[in-house]
This record gives C-alpha cells, sequence and structure tokens, in this order.
C-alpha cells in the first residue's frame, strides 16, 4: 500500500483509534465541542464565526499533516471511536523524532463521553505507539490551568509538570502547563493492541 499508516489500528479498553482519512472530516468537524481550542499562532478569517474558524482550522490541519509528512518530523491525527461511534481525534507528534526520540500529543473528545475514561485510553493507546514501538524516551504535553480534563489525564498517566509558559487565547493570555512522561514512568503498554504498524516502520525514520 502507498500510504500504509492507513491500516494501522490501536485499541485501549473498548476504544479504538485508526489514522484520520477525509471521509471522515465531515462528520467530526460537525460534532468539534466549543472548547477544542487551536493554535494561537494561526490566522483567524474575522468574516467567519469562531466555530466556523475551528472547523476550517481542523480541515486544514488533516490536509498539512499529510502534505509535510518525513520520517524525521511527523503529525498523525487518529480518529477516536468508542461503541462503534467516533468520539474525537487524538494526535501524536513527533519532531526531529529519530534523533530527539520525543513525541507530543492534543486530542479532543466530545461532551458526551466524558468521565467515562475514554480520554485515558485514546491517550494511554498512543503512547503505546510511542514508547513501545517508535522507541520515544519522553512524551511532552500541554494544557492551559483551565483544563482540567487533560491534565487529569496526563497525571494519571504518570506524566510530571516541566514548567509553565504563557499562551495567547480568545479572551486573552491564560497559562500553560507543561508536563513529560518519560519511558521509565510508562506502566500501562500492556493494555495496548496495536495491529499494522511494522510496514509502517521507514515512515517514522525506523530501520
Amino acid at each position: 500500500m502507498d500510504w500504509p499508516l492507513f491500516d494501522l489500528k490501536l485499541r485501549c479498553r473498548g476504544v479504538e483509534l485508526r489514522p484520520l482519512r477525509e471521509a471522515d472530516l465531515p462528520l467530526l468537524a460537525s460534532v468539534l465541542p466549543g472548547d477544542v481550542g487551536h493554535d494561537p499562532r494561526l490566522e483567524i478569517f474575522p468574516d467567519l464565526s469562531a466555530a466556523e474558524n475551528e472547523r476550517r482550522l481542523f480541515w486544514q490541519s488533516y490536509w498539512r499533516a499529510l502534505g509535510s509528512w518525513s520520517p524525521s518530523s511527523w503529525t498523525l491525527h487518529f480518529a477516536v471511536a468508542y461503541e462503534g461511534e467516533p468520539v474525537g481525534v487524538q494526535t501524536l507528534e513527533g519532531d526531529n523524532f529519530p534523533r530527539l526520540r520525543t513525541v507530543d500529543s492534543a486530542s479532543w473528545l466530545v461532551p458526551g463521553v466524558r468521565g467515562r475514561g475514554v480520554g485515558v485510553a485514546m491517550r494511554t493507546a498512543v503512547l503505546g505507539l510511542a514508547f513501545d514501538q517508535l522507541g520515544a524516551v519522553a512524551a511532552i504535553t500541554s494544557a492551559t490551568v483551565s483544563n482540567a480534563a487533560s491534565l487529569g489525564v496526563s497525571r494519571h498517566l504518570g506524566y510530571t509538570d516541566n514548567g509553565v509558559g504563557l499562551i495567547l487565547e480568545t479572551g486573552g493570555v491564560a497559562e500553560l502547563i507543561h508536563l513529560r512522561l518519560t519511558k521509565d514512568r510508562w506502566a500501562y503498554g500492556d493494555r495496548v493492541e496495536i495491529e499494522g504498524f511494522e510496514p509502517c516502520r521507514r515512515w517514522f525514520g525506523l530501520g
């Protein structure tokens, strides 16, 4: 297959992740939650509403990830399914990954399934891919102080605080908490089932 990443599947505690495809975008864009947020460095169209801008950026992030993929720096968006229904997106990123062996993550989840352990399962799934297949030595993530759910998932999985920064949001300046998880603190690999990884190895710069 010319793009073997599409055959990759991750499963954890009844949650399934597979790489996002263009056919998934209309439905997922239609359920994009109002608190999804975006990279504040990205330009906003002033004649569009906040929701329209977020949907536009969601579509563009998919095309950008595919078009800019390289073994050294990549962004992999996963569609997340729970009880057979699409409920969100989990992203795993590696910048200069073959040398730094560090991954970053981001995610969003529809409000209706929050509080059921889905957020923990989907993050666990991509960390299993990172640590147990890609050979990552560390994972980082960030969340604003108001995003208690994301911070809770990170700390539940063993991330430790790694500094504080500032970020510009629509409502002004917000405090951003940075967290880091090292391989030696990773303890959940046995809960992740991974299918279709071997044909993808070279896509991540692995021999």
